[in-house]
């Protein structure tokens, strides 16, 4: 007995026929997205048309804030550099102010200094005299050469001032004899100017010279030549040095 046969299988599948949408209803749903965004941007639109005075308004009163910032941002700068200025220029006149004061402290010690120095040399006791030399110290420099400190005083007229020119010479002992060196053979120098002084109280006369070799000074003759007369005065060296 035989069996059956099984129909082989098709590949083709029946689909019953339905009829194809219109071109209408294919284009009804992207005209309605169409509409419907058409109405919004209209009605956005409108609000805005609506609002626009209002923004401008906004706008307007934004701007002018902005400028007054500005303008304030800029006066606060011009104020700031200004007051910079200002506290260096004050910086400044306070480092002039202070050099001022320490120089006239320094004149104040000066003076102080000069007038116990011209106490110590009149004192309350001494009679008053004309101009005179009071001191002649000599010290010896590294050089060889000697410093000298010639003081001259006056104190019988104190509201007189004392002007004219300084010159001295030493004598003492050169290869066993008397010598004399003058002025011009101390400053080793032809015509050497001599030292002008001009004081009211008394004054401090400095500078140096070069003593030969080989000579011993003695004494220290100190001429003075001014106000119409002329002074000469002998101090021993011993007493100058």
């Amino acid at each position: 007995m035989s069996k059956p046969t099984r129909a082989p299988p098709t590949r083709f599948v029946i689909v019953p026929d339905r009829p194809a949408p219109s071109r209408l209803r294919r284009w009804m749903w992207p005209l309605a997205w169409l509409g419907s965004i058409g109405a919004a941007c209209a009605g956005t639109v409108q609000l805005t048309v609506a609002n626009l005075p209002a923004l401008v308004a906004e706008m307007d009163a934004n701007a002018r804030e902005l400028q007054q910032a500005r303008d304030a941002n800029r006066h606060l700068r011009q104020r700031e550099a200004v007051l910079e200025r200002s506290d260096q220029i004050s910086r400044v006149a306070n480092q002039e102010m202070q050099g001022a004061l320490a120089e006239r402290d320094d004149q104040i010690a000066a003076l102080r200094a000069d007038v116990a120095f011209y106490e110590r040399l009149v004192g309350a006791t001494e009679p008053r005299k004309g101009l005179a030399v009071h001191s002649a110290a000599f010290s010896r420099e590294p050089g060889g050469s000697w410093r000298y400190r010639i003081v001259l005083t006056q104190t019988r007229d104190r509201n007189a001032v004392s002007h004219g020119q300084l010159k001295f010479a030493l004598e003492g002992v050169q290869g066993g004899q008397l010598a004399r060196v003058g002025w011009d053979r101390l400053h080793q120098a032809e015509s050497a100017p001599a030292q002008g002084y001009s004081f009211r109280y008394f004054q401090q006369l400095r500078g140096s010279v070069m003593l030969p070799e080989g000579f011993t000074p003695q004494r220290v003759r100190v001429y003075l030549r001014g106000d119409g007369a002329a002074h000469e005065q002998t101090l021993p060296w011993g007493a100058a040095g």
